[in-house]
């Protein structure tokens, strides 16, 4: 059973940072690209970054490219989402995704096989 479990969401007022971390059970993980995609109230779920199956490459969203850093530790199954100079627009819940088949590079949510539960992140102004 694949198991995805995000944590390290929380409140931050903007400018600050915070980091999400996603453990990953029940799937060989080193097989997997990891992503990050995030949910606002009212909202589709949107693509903010994914990761490789190696970590080598990686490929963000326009709006936090440059804010956002995507690293994987593939010896702790661990998947995580650096987040700097947090603005009130990117708050949302944040879930980490897995696909072994569809490439880092896809933006698509229902190309992506396994989910997390989510995270909060809220940034006040």
């Amino acid at each position: 059973q694949v198991q995805l479990v995000e944590s390290g969401g929380g409140l931050v007022q903007a400018g600050g940072s915070l980091k999400l971390s996603c453990a990953a059970s029940g799937l060989t993980f080193r097989r997997y690209a990891m992503g990050w995609f995030r949910q606002a109230p009212g909202k589709e779920r949107e693509f903010v970054a994914t990761n490789s199956r190696t970590g080598e490459s990686t490929y963000y969203a326009d709006s936090v490219q440059g804010r956002f850093t995507i690293t994987r530790d593939n010896a702790k199954n661990t998947v995580y989402l650096q987040m700097n100079s947090l603005k009130p627009e990117d708050t949302a819940t944040y879930y980490c995704a897995a696909s072994s088949l569809a490439s880092y590079q896809s933006v698509v949510p229902r190309e992506w096989q396994y989910w997390g539960q989510g995270t909060q992140v809220t940034v006040s102004s």
